[in-house]
């Protein structure tokens, strides 16, 4: 059986996080620098990464769109990144 494991980075005001049961109220912050986080990733096997704009996902707009690209920018050839987050139509 194979399995693929897509590691995710939750992004938030420009910054990596975890909302706790997906409350904006509780946030956990684990760094400023998601492309670092993104190389670790990458470092570590991965061949997916799964990246969350949570501010496009509550309020519709993608302010963290250029932090996306940077992302896909610093692991490609490495990882492919699956983006997330405010998606309002097909």
């Amino acid at each position: 059986m194979n399995v693929t494991l897509y590691p995710a980075i939750d992004v938030r005001g420009g910054r990596v996080v975890r909302l706790r049961q997906g409350d904006f109220e509780r946030e956990t912050v684990y760094g400023d620098d998601a492309v670092a986080v993104a190389e670790s990733f990458c470092a570590q096997g991965a061949t997916w990464i799964h990246v969350v704009d949570l501010d496009a996902a509550a309020h519709g707009d993608p302010v963290n769109r250029s932090l996306v690209a940077a992302i896909a920018a610093g692991t490609r050839g490495r990882a492919a990144v699956q983006a997330g987050g405010g998606v309002r139509t097909a």
